[in-house]
């Protein structure tokens, strides 16, 4: 049996181990890593090891009750540091179970008609910036999802905007914006205890601790959404074969491979683990890697180039984790394809070109593409 501190490391640097590397370019470090072997240790001060395998994403996934979410990258970021996230067995099957009603796809059936009303008159003509409007056009669909439209446009894109910063602005804390967020979701959900209602908000107000899974899930969809929907028009604009009603869904799955938002996941060790012979302690920062796994040339063809034809198939299992996995996989995944289709749906009618851009990923909370991405609308 090998202890964790064989596995091989990519380049450190004195003083800081991983540290800086990981706060600058985490990709880079994460593929030197990936060429080293399967799993690799980094240097964060804590036992961590990143598994880029199928098994070691299928093992991470669904033993839930070793692999922990409350000490996991989530607590740090006040968005996400509560809720479902963290919840972990026992109880997160029977609080998933309640949330998943709302977010289920006969939930999204109800929805589709607000969504569309939502994107009237949105379609842009001539050329535009694809990531600014994908911002624009999700924060009024998940404003119309959750809220019937009815919170304060201003407060909702000050309380998401700081998501789109790199480390560690989305981590700082904002005592008073939280605050005024708080104030308006009760107000919201108080309004649809009294009067009923059939948004997002009007099912979650019933339940315990039903706001604040709104306000996190709403942090969690925003940036995640808006970053796949510029990135689909991107690709679609240089693919026009793929810009049809038949071909956005495949469009859509591919993007999601090459950029999956959540480029990075984490969990901590409940006790310890022996992994394909290698020893994990408890307390070990177990991470893995959607990123990594969706491009690992071992199992897709290709895996730089767009190619949404590969979907014909169904993808190697446990390799394509864009909403993770297992009894964990994204609560608001149903959600997020709806808020695509939508959208992208809009534009068509009128052919896309792409004009200039910077397509770059820039991991921070999610991964998002540099930007601007600017294309040609008819």
């Amino acid at each position: 049996m090998r202890s964790w501190r064989d596995l091989p490391a990519p380049a450190a640097l004195p003083g800081s181990g991983h540290l800086l590397r990981w706060s600058r370019a985490p990709l880079a470090l994460l593929e030197e890593g990936a060429r080293l072997g399967p799993m690799f240790r980094l240097q964060f001060g804590v036992p961590a090891v990143v598994g880029s395998c199928f098994t070691w994403n299928k093992r991470l996934l669904t033993d839930l009750d070793t692999f922990r979410s409350a000490g996991s990258f989530s607590r740090m970021v006040p968005y996400l540091s509560g809720g479902i996230i963290l919840t972990d067995a026992p109880a997160h099957k029977p609080r998933r179970a309640d949330l998943n009603r709302p977010f289920g796809p006969q939930a999204m059936t109800a929805l589709r008609a607000r969504v569309q009303a939502a994107l009237h008159g949105e379609p842009p003509r001539g050329p535009f910036d694809a990531l600014a409007w994908a911002d624009r056009v999700t924060l009024r669909m998940l404003n119309a999802a959750y809220f019937s439209g009815d919170f304060d446009e201003g407060l909702l894109h000050a309380f998401l905007a700081p998501l789109r910063h790199p480390f560690p602005t989305p981590a700082l804390p904002r005592p008073a914006l939280f605050a005024r967020v708080r104030r308006e979701l009760n107000r919201l959900a108080e309004r649809r205890l009294l009067h009923g209602g059939d948004d997002l908000l009007a099912h979650l107000a019933r339940l315990p601790g039903g706001v604040q899974e709104a306000r996190i899930s709403l942090a969690a969809g925003h940036d995640t959404t808006t970053h796949t929907l510029a990135w689909t028009i991107w690709h679609l604009a240089q693919h026009p074969q793929w810009f049809t009603p038949e071909g956005l869904r495949p469009a859509v799955r591919e993007t999601l491979r090459l950029y999956p938002p959540g480029w990075m996941g984490s969990r901590r060790l409940h006790r310890d683990v022996t992994f394909e012979g290698v020893h994990l302690p408890r307390g070990t920062l177990a991470l893995y890697s959607p990123y990594l796994s969706a491009r690992d040339p071992g199992l897709w063809s290709a895996p730089t180039q767009f190619r949404p034809e590969r979907f014909e198939q169904a993808p190697p299992p446990w390799a394509y984790l864009p909403f993770g996995g297992g009894e964990r996989v994204c609560l608001g995944m149903h959600l997020a394809h709806l808020l695509l289709d939508e959208a992208l749906r809009t534009l068509l009618g009128a052919p896309l070109t792409a004009c200039q851009g910077d397509p770059t990923p820039r991991p921070g909370v999610t991964l998002g593409p540099a930007g601007p991405l600017v294309v040609q609308r008819g």
